[in-house]
């Protein structure tokens, strides 16, 4: 996680960004911390990455890079406000000791892309048609050796695969369908017969922008309807506000890089 220190609206590059409303530095910070201590509060160790100047959406974490099994896939960010944060990604993978790859192809990290190790021998699904490009797809797929499902996304509104589709745990998903293409729906529901689909409303409040550990379903404090199918589902949700957060078009997710070392 990156602490939002300089977050604020200075540009578009989405939907759900506006110029002309100010963010509340002082709210973002505390929701911000509000989740880092909800994740370590569950057992999780919590890795924070300093904040740079300049650098406002760092905040959200999870489109530096993508990691599966000690590999890491690295970012190529689609807009130039945001490639420098490229570098700080790699950095802190650098320390650690992780296997890294530096994308040559315009991709945003776990922003597009999902892992699930227990669906298929380990599947990676991916998204294209606002910020990654497919060729980015097969690119990771040779990195990190794991199967790559392209999925087509159609709304800008869910301009990343994070904003319409999250993993509960390693084998099943939940969903908007509406975020994809009919081709993309309709590959989704064969390989995911038992989704817990979400609606419109789900969608629009952040609620699939989730993280989860298998049990405990993470979601923003506005997807009251996402946290009841979730538990109808087996989960526990636990909603945090992430208002500030959202005036970006992030949430929960996007401010969370999952972190997944060798076995």
């Amino acid at each position: 996680m990156c602490p939002p220190e300089h977050f604020a609206i200075e540009y578009v590059i989405n939907p759900w960004m506006d110029t002309g409303t100010a963010v509340d530095a002082g709210l973002a910070l505390r929701q911000w911390h509000f989740l880092h201590d909800t994740l370590a509060g569950l057992g999780h160790r919590v890795h924070v990455l300093s904040a740079q100047a300049g650098l406002p959406d760092m905040v959200y974490a999870a489109n530096g890079a993508f990691s599966v099994d000690g590999t890491v896939y690295g970012a190529r960010f689609r807009h130039p406000q945001r490639a420098p944060e490229a570098l700080a990604h790699q950095g802190f993978y650098a320390a650690g000791g992780w296997t890294f790859a530096e994308g040559n192809h315009v991709n945003e990290g776990e922003g597009d892309f999902a892992y699930l190790p227990g669906a298929y021998g380990g599947l990676i699904l991916a998204g294209h048609g606002f910020r990654t490009d497919p060729a980015a797809h097969a690119e990771a797929q040779e990195v990190l050796g794991r199967p790559v499902v392209s999925l087509k996304l159609v709304d800008s509104c869910f301009y990343h695969l994070d904003t319409a589709l999250a993993a509960l745990d390693d084998r099943h998903i939940t969903y908007f369908p509406g975020a994809f293409s009919a081709a993309s729906q309709r590959v989704l529901a064969q390989l995911f017969p038992d989704a817990v689909i979400a609606d419109q409303a789900d969608a629009e409040a952040f609620g699939l922008n989730l993280v989860s550990d298998g049990r405990h379903v993470v979601l923003n404090a506005e997807a009251t309807g996402m946290g009841e199918k979730v538990r109808a589902a087996g989960y526990q949700p636990i909603h945090v506000d992430l208002s500030e957060l959202k005036r970006g078009g992030g949430s929960v997710k996007c401010a969370v890089a999952e972190l997944r070392p060798r076995p």
